[in-house]
């Protein structure tokens, strides 16, 4: 019973979570905003059952329900940044709720700041604070003083984000113009910041995965194409085309996607075709860059064009595909996973020169790991790093 409660909160929470997005990026009288928060209402009664009321507490960055944690994913993770960064210590939401406040739940969140003076309760929902303390002096110039990363990025460009996959997983139309703030967002960053290493935003969850793999990959192709002379609204488009790379996984089952060890014929097989339902969602979306349908259908061809999708012998790449590819790639093995842990950049750059010229275009691996500072003096040993398990027929994606 509890489990069956646990998973509606979950999805509770994700409603509201994107509520709050979509209230950031149009108001928060969107007809989108109406119905998930109607939605909302209908998943808390299915949470509650016959219980009066259900209390959200942070304790300091889990999400505690019923004296237990809630596992970690990117709405959870989200819904608890909120709730921290507006000082709030708990919500306590009652079974009687009404449709206009849950609407104020979404207003309340979604409000900017820590200012606890427009902080409300009402009978069906009451809101615990906690004491927002101010940076001493040296702690604040510290702060200033500390490089930006991607993991600075407000969280309105993750709530963007959340919000277009969203869409997608629905089958619902999502505007690319949310994605071109995001990449705008993140060549911004990455120009501060000046390494796409330092650029690289952390793993924190798993459920995380597929937003910080598109981020990493979007600043990786950034660094690419700008050190190749490429600026201005095509290095926009390469951004795009990044971040939108790997959206046909979404209809991929979660099951298979993070299932360890290896995958089946069956499995498999669904895992190939998300190039091709991936580019054809795209082409399907009006205001989608050419180069973004293009890179999600070539990024698992291969440089040698052994990989999935089969084309023509003569298929030529696109040179964003190229860089997808080797972006993919470099992350994916640096990111510690369920089924493995994260390798180290010396590993790393030396299976990425062993791809090089099948896999991987040559001259574009080579360039990409000078532009990290990875590529060593010799050639890696012979016999060693045989085994990639990223890339292994029938192995992980």
């Amino acid at each position: 019973m509890i489990n069956d409660r646990l998973t509606h909160l979950h999805t509770f929470i994700r409603l509201i979570s994107t509520a709050v997005s979509t209230s950031l990026l149009y108001s928060l009288d969107h007809q989108q905003v109406t119905r998930l928060c109607s939605t909302a209402v209908e998943q808390l009664k299915a949470t509650l059952g016959d219980e009066p009321e259900v209390a959200l507490m942070l304790i300091d960055d889990d999400l505690v329900a019923w004296d237990r944690p809630l596992l970690p994913s990117m709405y959870v993770n989200r819904f608890s940044q909120i709730l921290k960064n507006r000082g709030i210590g708990h919500v306590r939401i009652f079974r009687d709720i009404a449709m206009e406040e849950v609407v104020l739940l979404v207003k309340t969140l979604a409000r900017q700041g820590s200012d606890n003076d427009d902080i409300c309760s009402t009978d069906n929902l009451r809101f615990g604070q906690v004491e927002i303390k101010q940076l001493d002096d040296e702690k604040e110039d510290h702060a200033h003083q500390r490089k930006l990363t991607l993991a600075d990025i407000p969280m309105e460009e993750l709530g963007k984000f959340m919000e277009i996959y969203d869409e997608v997983r629905s089958g619902n139309k999502f505007s690319v113009s949310g994605i071109s703030d995001i990449v705008k967002c993140f060549i911004d960053s990455f120009r501060q910041v000046g390494s796409p290493l330092l650029a690289l935003a952390p793993l924190r969850a798993m459920d995380e995965y597929t937003y910080t793999h598109s981020t990493n990959v979007c600043v990786l192709n950034l660094a690419q194409a700008m050190s190749l002379g490429i600026d201005g609204p095509m290095l926009n488009e390469v951004g795009i085309a990044a971040m939108l790379h790997d959206i046909g996984k979404l209809y991929v089952p979660e099951e298979v996607l993070s299932k360890p060890g290896k995958l089946d014929d069956a499995e498999w097989d669904l895992i190939k075709q998300h190039p091709t339902k991936g580019a054809q969602r795209l082409l399907d979306t009006p205001g989608v860059p050419r180069l973004a349908v293009v890179t999600a259908y070539e990024h698992h061809l291969k440089y040698n064009l052994t990989g999935y999708p089969r084309v023509a012998e003569n298929w030529q790449q696109n040179l964003c595909s190229h860089m997808t590819t080797i972006s993919d790639v470099f992350d994916a093995l640096r990111t510690k996973r369920a089924y493995r842990d994260a390798m180290s950049f010396a590993k790393i750059s030396g299976i990425m020169l062993e791809l090089a010229g099948t896999d991987l275009h040559p001259v574009l691996t080579k360039n990409f790991l000078r532009i990290i500072g990875n590529l060593p003096e010799q050639p890696p040993v012979a016999g060693q790093e045989q085994e990639h398990p990223v890339l292994a027929e029938k192995g992980t994606p």
